[in-house]
């Protein structure tokens, strides 16, 4: 039976997701892309946009489990307001749907799928096209991280213990 995780690299403007499946020992892209909201548009209207996208995704993919991606440092004050409101609407998004969350950090993220946290972009995105036997080139930077946090979370799963359910 496949697990199915949903990996989000938050951002008002751009919110990259990644949707990957673990059957057994092996990884499957399912999906992954990115959710542009429009400058024009209010913060409310904007986080909206974002919450309607990823109820979507999360009724479309029925992901076992979800990832958002914890800002771990910024240095743009106003960045770091973009990337902490919408990972508030994706965290409320994974609650309401009643799924695991996982908030790792991108050191995390990079130690998770290249086994080193500080890993450049260019390394995790060539070791997530190995992982999921897929080119990456040309693909958006938050889509390419997002999948990198699927399957991130989908490891971490895969490690924890199973407990025994009555039957």
């Amino acid at each position: 039976m496949a697990v199915i995780a949903l990996g989000i690299d938050p951002g008002t403007a751009s919110l990259g997701f990644g949707v990957v499946a673990l059957e057994g020992d092996r990884l499957r892209l399912v999906d992954a892309g990115v959710v542009r909201t429009s400058a024009g548009r209010t913060d409310a209207e904007r986080l909206a946009d974002l919450e309607a996208a990823l109820r979507g995704l999360v009724g479309e993919h029925r992901p076992d489990r979800i990832a958002v991606e914890r800002l771990y440092f910024q240095r743009n004050v106003q960045t770091a307001m973009a990337v902490g409101q919408a990972r508030g609407v994706a965290l409320l998004v994974a609650a309401r749907a009643a799924l695991p969350i996982d908030e790792p950090t991108p050191n995390e993220v990079k130690q998770a799928v290249c086994g080193n946290g500080a890993a450049d972009k260019a390394q995790v995105a060539g070791m997530v096209g190995r992982l999921l036997g897929i080119s990456l080139a040309g693909a958006v930077d938050d889509a390419t991280d997002a999948l990198a946090i699927a399957i991130g979370c989908l490891y971490r799963a895969a490690a924890e213990p199973r407990t025994a359910t009555p039957g």
